[in-house]
């Protein structure tokens, strides 16, 4: 199968480059000159544990290559897949579909012959046939289908999602664009993962849905750590005894400082004004929303609290500034709420994230970067562990409180025990959930 996968951000590049090694012939294309130079030049623009060796080893095999000319891409092609950006549009909240109907226009223009045009992006219920209608309009001769096919991908784990993923939705109106999507997905097929094929609303409606529970139960144990640490209650304890539940399951129950990245934060918000459009107010998302950034705001008073309530002055090394691990993805990341917040009240704050510094140097201005966690702890007055990357799981703790001028730490993803930092020194410590404790001083 011949694929034109229009877009080469974090959805576009993982799944064009995943297809190319189904054995398919994909061709990527973006408008960027810059990001395409580095494509093209073997440079992965986004970072994402085994995608530069997939890549590579899938280009040397001429399966896929990358380009500006959207007209020779579609040529051709079975399917073209529209994986543009369909970020929160400013002040109202809905997905901005300005580049969806933009590059559906540009398809129209350049088919010459049967496609299905696939729209990867996530887009509201109802953006499908409208992309059906814009390509209709622009070239009224157009032999074409189109089907949804919403994303699942982790970041920092995509590949393993897309190769063993839980389900491939497909929605479909034709018999004719169901086998092209099944002959693309074959590989997957003949493995046993399971295709569900849908109508288009529900195809559209699936990924929202799923985003907004997983969001929710993020939100969920959150509340309840807050609960928790006037309780008395252990919220690791808690969430693992929930987790044992097979009706509830244990992922996505572990508390921390809110959700972040490029899914959640847009995909509920757009979710709720889906449901206001509809007069079917989306209720309990609208409240995850709100708590959501209660809890953010709850971090930064967690902080406060330890430098005894002023960070003015004080040197507060933060670790972790990327939404998750394994990603540079700092989008709706709950470091751009903290991290500002302490520098707007006067801290020296010194940073170290291993994949953070690419996108964080222009969105966190004020601060310092370090590669060492070490030396971003030295003579610091507090220690902050916002994202849990490996590197920060096994430190020395006992090294890096006798190093700090005030040994405390919060720990906002509960990687230590407040026995593990009592017995390296540290005089306090504040995490998620949990007891926390502050020695008397002398």
């Amino acid at each position: 199968m011949k694929i034109a996968m229009i877009g080469t951000g974090y959805v576009g590049l993982v799944s064009g480059v995943c297809f190319s090694d189904f054995g398919h012939e994909v061709v990527c294309v973006d408008k960027d000159p810059a990001k395409l130079a580095k494509l093209n030049a073997g440079e992965v623009p986004i970072y994402e544990p085994g995608l530069d060796d997939l890549m590579a080893k899938n280009v040397a095999a001429g399966r896929l290559s990358f380009s500006g000319d959207l007209s020779v891409a579609v040529d051709g092609a079975d399917a073209v897949f529209i994986a543009v950006g369909t970020p929160t549009r400013r002040g109202d909240g809905h997905a901005d579909l300005t580049y969806v109907m933009a590059a559906a226009t540009e398809i129209a223009q350049a088919l010459t012959g049967y496609a299905v045009v696939v729209t990867k992006s996530t887009v509201p219920v109802g953006t499908n046939r409208k992309v059906a209608e814009t390509i209709a309009a622009a070239n009224p001769q157009a032999d074409f289908d189109v089907a949804s096919n919403p994303e699942f991908l982790r970041e920092g784990a995509a590949i393993d999602d897309f190769m063993r993923p839980d389900r491939i939705v497909v929605g479909v109106e034709s018999e004719r664009a169901a086998e092209v999507m099944q002959a693309i997905y074959r590989p997957l097929y003949l493995r046993d993962f399971p295709i569900m094929t849908t109508d288009l609303e529900s195809a559209e409606m699936i990924k929202y849905a799923a985003n907004a529970f997983l969001a929710t139960k993020i939100t969920f144990i959150n509340e309840i750590a807050s609960l928790c640490e006037r309780t008395g209650a252990d919220v690791k304890m808690v969430s693992k005894g929930m987790g044992m539940d097979g009706r509830i399951g244990n992922k996505f129950l572990h508390a921390g400082p809110g959700y972040g990245g490029s899914c959640f934060p847009k995909d509920t918000s757009a979710l709720a004004r889906i449901g206001q459009d509809y007069a079917v107010p989306m209720q309990l998302t609208e409240t995850v929303i709100k708590v959501n950034e209660e809890v953010k705001r709850r971090m930064v008073e967690k902080v406060f609290d330890l430098c005894g309530g002023s960070v003015n002055g004080k040197t507060v090394a933060v670790l972790g500034v990327t939404f998750k691990p394994n990603t540079d993805d700092m989008r709706d990341a709950p470091s751009l709420t903290i991290v500002p917040t302490l520098v707007g009240n006067g801290a020296k704050v010194r940073v170290v994230d291993p994949q953070g510094f690419r996108e964080g140097e222009a969105l966190l201005p004020g601060v310092v970067w370090t590669e060492d966690v070490y030396e971003a702890t030295k003579d610091a007055d507090a220690v902050v562990l916002l994202t849990e990357w490996n590197e920060f799981r096994a430190l020395d703790l006992a090294r890096i409180a006798e190093d700090m001028t005030t040994p405390v730490m919060a720990d906002l993803r509960n990687i230590y025990s407040p026995d593990d930092a009592k017995a390296a020194g540290f005089t306090a410590y504040t995490s998620i959930g949990r007891s926390d404790y502050q020695l008397a001083s002398d």
